[in-house]
């Protein structure tokens, strides 16, 4: 009497037998299956050399195919050493901005202070694809400002001007979103910064009180909007 199940699987076949590997595909397969695994191993190459490439010492390659590689990595794979030692961001930094705006009726008022890092963080925040502008834009245009000026909010040569603009503009456009009421003539920015505190295991104690950095008033001109003076980014959205 014959065993009764299942009838064993030709060797060579699609679902050939178990554990059987590649191998076990008949050729179109295994050549579909080679190519595809050859082709994610380059891939992978690829990218970690142009990683490696882009974080070390400038060298040869760096200096010939630097253009190449920042297209590559930047702004998806951006890397820095925030995350890690001897200098860990250790600090949560947000900006916020006001504006002096003049009402309808020709009157001038201050508004109260707005987190423009609020508004990115609530943009980002439960969406699975966030937009790298939401997270990068006004980030970096902070840390260029910051980096470019001195402590006292003197600009350190033709980048600190630059940067001024760059980071006054960005506001001036996060602005419009605001019901402000009223045509912008003058914004003021400012960070807070806020140490994180330390973990409830731990016996460290670190100061969580937040400081302020305060800018200028800077006067809103026509080269600060995107359509010059006729651009409307100067009306607050109501």
């Amino acid at each position: 009497m014959k065993p009764t199940g299942a009838e064993p699987t030709e060797p060579g076949s699609p679902g050939g037998g178990v554990g059987a590997g590649i191998q076990g595909l008949t050729l179109p397969y295994q050549i579909a299956a080679a190519v595809t695994l050859a082709v994610v191993l380059v891939a992978g190459g690829l990218h970690v050399g142009m990683i490696f490439l882009h974080v070390a010492p400038s060298n040869t390659l760096s200096k010939q195919h630097g253009q190449a590689m920042d297209d590559w990595v930047l702004p998806e794979f951006e890397q820095n050493w925030k995350l890690f030692a001897p200098n860990p961001l250790q600090q949560n930094i947000a900006v916020h901005a006001r504006a002096e705006i003049t009402d309808t009726d020709g009157g001038r008022r201050t508004t109260g202070w707005v987190s423009l890092s609020a508004e990115d963080g609530a943009a980002i925040r439960g969406n699975p694809l966030p937009s790298h502008t939401n997270q990068n834009e006004l980030r970096r245009a902070w840390d260029f400002y910051v980096n470019s000026h001195t402590e006292d909010n003197r600009a350190n040569g033709l980048r600190g001007r630059l940067s001024e603009r760059y980071v006054r503009r960005i506001a001036l456009l996060k602005l419009e979103n605001q019901p402000l009421g009223g045509r912008i003539e003058r914004i003021q920015l400012r960070s807070a910064t806020q140490g994180v505190g330390a973990p409830v295991w731990s016996k460290e104690r670190h100061d969580t009180r937040t400081y302020y950095r305060v800018l200028p008033w800077w006067t809103v001109t026509a080269a600060d909007l995107p359509g010059g003076a006729t651009g409307g980014r100067t009306e607050a959205r109501r």
